[in-house]
């Protein structure tokens, strides 16, 4: 049975999603991230020794790369968008 989370102080919520970290349900509650908004979920960048996974590191930083450049042009749109006047 799951915590209620709306009953959790911060801190003991953030300590149960340390815990329960592939808990997306509890995690969306800390965040308040509402749920028709998509998690995107990578690989560790890390392995069990501390040493860096080269392949998932390259993976973030396409992933990242991607969000920028979609960022940029919704900003550019924008701009380049008339304004609606009132």
């Amino acid at each position: 049975m799951k915590p209620n989370f709306a009953q959790m102080s911060t801190a003991e919520l953030k300590a149960y999603v340390r815990e329960n970290r592939d808990d997306i349900e509890a995690i969306r509650f800390l965040f308040r991230i509402p749920p028709t908004v998509e998690v995107k979920r990578y690989p560790a960048m890390y392995d069990e020794h501390g040493l860096p996974i080269e392949e998932n590191i390259r993976i973030a930083e396409q992933a990242m790369r991607q969000r920028i450049e979609e960022a940029n042009r919704n900003r550019q749109h924008k701009s380049d968008s008339p304004q609606s006047e009132p």
